[in-house]
């Protein structure tokens, strides 16, 4: 399987979080960890941040049902 590098712009458009709330997600333990990649650069990997989106998806649909009925 082939893992791709999002850096934080791209990691913002696909969460539509900014940098700080990415940043709080991380230290909270609720967000994947960066990767350091260089001296002064980080990136996620692609497949993280995918399944990360998945489960708030899951969570949020279960909780959307457990109201219902």
């Amino acid at each position: 399987m082939t893992d791709t590098f999002l850096r934080l712009p791209k990691v913002k458009q696909r969460t539509g979080f900014g940098r700080s709330q990415i940043y709080l997600l991380i230290k909270q333990g609720k967000f994947p960890k960066q990767i350091h990649i260089g001296p002064n650069s980080v990136a996620w990997l692609d497949s993280e941040v995918s399944e990360w989106m998945k489960e708030r998806i899951r969570l949020s649909r279960n909780n959307d049902t457990l109201g219902q009925g």
